[in-house]
């Protein structure tokens, strides 16, 4: 099967105190600012250098909140079903979630929530609140039922299907 059709695209949890296009443009505004700083200035200020510098730090931070927020690089937020692992991947910076089939007593659907209970007796709980749209989820439920029957886990499912 290919890449495309195991791997379920999760949306960034919105955990930000300042939404996506603030942040854009206030890392503008900085930008904009400096600039503007640097062309009246023209080198009267001993200290002009700092307006490089914080031109910088600005396109810097601008740079962080796209690749960060949107797809730029490819799908930073995922959720793929390989032949004999569930990989869950949590952002950009955050490091994958590897969990392979002989390690899997149980998979439980419960509201906005996957649980991967291991044999070894811990819970991890991946939240379906990023995945987006009745299509994504319809698809991520025929996948995860896909994958235990494939690989005999057992799947509870607590909620009717949405």
């Amino acid at each position: 099967m290919a890449s495309a059709f195991t791997r379920i695209r999760l949306q960034p949890a919105n955990t930000a105190r300042i939404p996506f296009w603030g942040q854009l443009f206030i890392g503008s505004l900085w930008i904009i600012y400096t600039i503007f700083l640097i062309w009246s200035d023209s080198g009267l200020n001993d200290y002009h250098f700092l307006h490089y510098v914080f031109l910088v730090f600005s396109f810097v931070y601008v740079g962080y909140v796209l690749v960060h927020n949107a797809p730029i690089f490819g799908t930073q937020s995922y959720l793929e079903f390989t032949p004999g692992y569930i990989v869950h991947k949590n952002g950009l910076f955050r490091p994958k979630q590897v969990f392979p089939v002989e390690d899997i007593a149980l998979l439980e659907f419960v509201p906005q929530q996957l649980r991967v209970n291991l044999k070894n007796g811990e819970i991890y709980a991946l939240s379906l609140r990023e995945v987006k749209g009745t299509r994504r989820k319809r698809i991520l439920r025929e996948q995860v039922r896909t994958f235990a029957s494939k690989n005999n886990i057992a799947l509870h499912d607590a909620q009717p299907p949405a």
